[in-house]
C-alpha cells in the first residue's frame, strides 16, 4: 500500500527556531516491549536532512509503551526482512525489529519500512509511504503513528501538534508557539508584552483561540495557523476568558464577567450571537465541551470552593461532579468520552487527577512535581500534557492517564505553560 502524506500545516508568518522543548522520559511502563529501529538505507550522494529512523526510535521510546534499543549495541544493522538474522535479535533479548529503505522519489522521498516480529520471524507490518522533500519528519512522525497503532491497537498521536505560552521574565514577553508533539518545529504565533492564556484549537485543527491582554482588557480571538490571520471575536466590557470549541465546531463557550460575576457564555459561531447559560452568585469559569456536544464541564465556586459541575445547554440544569478534596478545576475529558482529567488540590499540594465518570472513581496521577496546572489531553485518551513547577520555573510534563508513563519537556529559554494538545490532523 502507497500513502502519500500531505504537509497538515505550514505556518506562514514566522521562521522556525530550534526546539525549545526536549523529551525527557522519566518512567516507562514495567510492560513497555522491547523494539528496534535499524537505521534506514539510504544510497542518495548526498545525506538526508532528517535521520528518520532515529525520529521514529525517539517517538516510539517516548511513548513509554516501547523500550527501544541503541545504536551501539546493535550486531547487525539489515534493511530488509531477507538480511535479518533472527538469532542476534533475540540474543538482545527484542520483541519487534523495524528496518526500512528511503529513496528519492518525484521530487521528494518514499519511505518502505517493515516490522519483524523476532520470535515468530514473520513480518507483521509492510508499509509503504510518500512525502515532499520537505516532509521527512512528518513521514517519521506517519510511520511511528502506523507502528504505535498497529502494534497496540491505540491510535498513534505522534503526527499531532502542540501549542503553548512561553514566557521571558527579564524581558516581560509573552509567546504562543506552535510544535510537533515530540517538541521540534517550533513556530511563532503570535508574540506581545502583556499575557496570553487559554489557547484551545479547534476541532479541524486550522486555528486556535486565545486569550490577549494587548488591549488593556482579557479579549478573546481566533487565529488561522495556515496564514496567521487574526479575529477578535470577544471583545465586550469586562473581563473575557476561557474560550472552548464546540466538537462540531459550531459553537464556542467562555466566560464573561460584567459586573464582577463571571458566568458561562456559549456563542454561534455563524450567528455570532451569544447566551448567557449560567447565571449564579458564585464564580463559573474554565468551560469545557463534553464530547456529546450538549454538555460543558465547568468550575464554580458555588459550594463554597472550587468544584467541577456539568452544565447543560439545552436546559441550562446543573450537576456537581466533583466531590473529593477541597480543590478541583480546570477539566478536560478523554475522547472516549469515560475519563475526566483536571487539577486536584488539598492544602497547597495541587496534582492532575482522573476520574471515571460513571463510577466516580479519583486517580491521583501525578506527585513528582509541584502546583501542576492545565491539563490538556492527546486525542487518543493515552496522555496528559500539563503545567508544572520545578526548581522555581515552569515547565511542561506528560504523563499517560493510567499514571504509569512520565516525561518532561522543559524548555531551554524561560518558562512554558498553557499548553493544548491539537486534534488528530488528517
Amino acid at each position: 500500500m502507497v500513502t502519500r502524506v500531505l504537509l497538515v500545516l505550514a505556518i506562514l508568518f514566522g521562521q522556525a527556531a530550534h526546539a525549545e522543548l526536549v523529551i525527557e522520559v522519566t518512567q516507562g511502563r514495567q510492560s513497555a516491549l522491547p523494539i528496534a529501529v535499524v537505521p534506514f538505507e539510504w544510497n542518495g550522494a548526498l545525506g538526508l536532512p532528517e535521520d528518520i529512523s532515529s525520529i521514529v526510535n525517539n517517538d516510539l521510546g517516548s511513548s513509554g509503551y516501547f523500550r527501544t534499543l541503541d545504536r551501539s549495541l546493535m550486531l547487525a544493522t539489515p534493511h530488509t526482512p531477507a538480511e535479518v538474522k533472527y538469532v542476534d535479535w533475540q540474543r538482545l533479548k527484542q520483541d519487534y525489529l523495524v528496518v526500512g529503505q528511503i529513496t528519492s522519489d518525484e521530487g521528494g522521498y518514499a519511505v518502505e519500512f517493515q516490522v519483524l516480529d523476532v520470535h515468530q520471524q514473520r513480518t507483521l507490518i509492510h508499509h509503504r509511504v510518500k512525502g515532499a522533500a520537505t516532509q521527512l519528519r512528518d513521514l517519521a512522525h506517519y510511520i511511528s503513528d502506523h507502528i504505535f497503532g498497529q502494534l497496540t491497537g491505540i491510535p498513534g498521536v505522534f503526527s499531532t501538534k502542540m501549542v503553548y505560552v512561553t514566557t521571558n521574565r527579564e524581558r516581560s514577553r509573552f509567546n504562543l508557539n506552535f510544535a510537533d508533539a515530540d517538541g521540534a518545529r517550533e513556530q511563532l504565533i503570535f508574540r506581545s508584552d502583556q499575557p496570553i492564556l487559554s489557547p484551545a484549537w479547534s476541532p479541524d485543527g486550522k486555528k486556535v483561540a486565545y486569550v490577549s491582554f494587548e488591549n488593556g482588557q482579557s479579549e478573546i480571538y481566533f487565529q488561522e495557523l495556515a496564514t496567521g490571520q487574526r479575529e477578535k471575536v470577544v471583545a465586550w466590557d469586562g473581563s473575557n476568558s476561557g474560550p472552548s470549541f464546540s466538537p462540531d465546531g459550531t459553537k464556542l463557550a467562555f466566560v464573561h464577567s460584567r459586573l464582577g460575576n463571571p458566568d458561562i457564555y456559549v456563542m454561534d459561531l455563524n450567528t455570532r450571537k451569544a447566551e448567557r447559560l449560567t447565571s449564579h452568585y458564585g464564580i463559573d469559569t474554565e468551560p469545557q465541551w463534553m464530547v456529546d456536544g450538549r454538555h460543558i464541564l465547568f468550575t464554580s465556586s458555588r459550594a463554597g470552593g472550587p468544584q467541577i459541575y456539568k452544565l447543560d445547554t439545552v436546559d441550562s440544569s446543573v450537576e456537581r461532579v466533583t466531590f473529593e478534596g477541597r480543590y478541583n478545576a480546570r477539566a478536560r475529558m478523554t475522547a472516549d468520552g469515560r475519563k475526566m482529567v483536571y487539577v486536584h488540590g488539598n492544602g497547597d499540594q495541587f496534582h492532575i487527577a482522573s476520574q471515571d465518570m460513571e463510577s466516580g472513581r479519583v486517580r491521583i496521577l501525578t506527585r513528582d512535581t509541584n502546583l501542576d496546572e492545565s491539563p490538556s489531553v492527546a486525542p487518543n485518551g493515552s496522555m496528559v500534557i500539563y503545567a508544572a513547577t520545578e526548581k522555581d520555573r515552569s515547565i511542561l510534563a506528560a504523563v499517560s492517564v493510567d499514571g504509569e508513563v512520565k516525561f518532561r519537556l522543559p524548555s531551554r529559554f524561560g518558562d512554558v505553560r498553557e499548553p493544548a494538545w491539537s486534534p488528530i490532523l488528517n
